[in-house]
């Protein structure tokens, strides 16, 4: 698998790292993007061997991945809970001595909302990365999911919290990104986010947010794959 940005053996590290910690019977978050897929990957073929286990898909990626390396998938209403999710980042803080050590951006593919929910509902929250991730604060703009109808109305309240708002267009087509929950998305950017927590709780009162790509709170480690092994980040 190429996959852009970070190298493809520390992504494939980190993924194969986390699919590990998934035991028979477990029900499993799937998140979304490249360092995932790896775990996905691995999951499958772990299938092969006679694990059973049930997959929850984040998105129609993870879905399609799944569902191309036979993992039995179901739903959130379908399940008393989640065992453990496994999901990427698009950025992870990473100063054990800053407010916020071990939050997230994540959204790059759209799909945050969803994996949002699961990662949520999860015992347990494995994120998974390559070194290229990692930042002492995070500072990529934060992908805000909005119904169409107010994005526009969004994004004056995003300027009024100090953001720079901007509507995704799609590539390869004509228009903007159309979500999975046919909605749309404005990334914004806040420069240095240096109280997470405080921006997660004013994004998500903003009438007309459906989910914002910050991640406060959720993750209980992160497996950072490097050239020559995987380092664990406990929070």
């Amino acid at each position: 698998m190429k996959t852009a940005g970070g190298s493809d053996a520390a992504k494939r590290r980190a993924g194969e790292r986390a699919a590990e910690d998934v035991a028979d019977g477990f029900v499993v978050g799937l998140g979304t993007g490249s360092t995932t897929a790896y775990a996905i990957e691995a999951l499958g073929r772990a299938v092969d061997d006679g694990l059973e286990i049930r997959g929850i898909p984040t998105s129609f990626q993870s879905r399609r991945l799944a569902l191309e390396v036979g993992i039995e998938l179901t739903t959130l209403d379908a399940v008393e809970g989640v065992d453990l999710a496994i999901d990427g980042a698009d950025q992870v803080a990473d100063d054990p001595a800053a407010d916020g050590y071990g939050a997230l951006i994540k959204g790059g593919g759209a799909a945050h909302t969803r994996e949002k929910l699961v990662d949520a509902a999860a015992d347990r929250f494995v994120v998974v990365a390559d070194p290229s991730k990692l930042a002492p604060t995070l500072e990529r703009s934060v992908p805000i999911e909005v119904i169409p109808d107010a994005h526009t109305v969004v994004a004056d309240r995003v300027r009024d919290v100090g953001g720079e708002p901007t509507l995704r267009e799609a590539e390869g087509k004509d228009g903007p990104v159309v979500t999975d929950n046919g909605n749309l998305v404005l990334d914004c950017a806040f420069g240095s986010i240096d109280e997470p927590e405080a921006l997660a709780t004013r994004l998500s009162r903003l009438p007309g947010v459906v989910e914002h790509g910050l991640f406060v709170g959720l993750a209980d480690a992160t497996y950072v794959g490097t050239e020559d092994g995987v380092e664990v980040r406990d929070y």
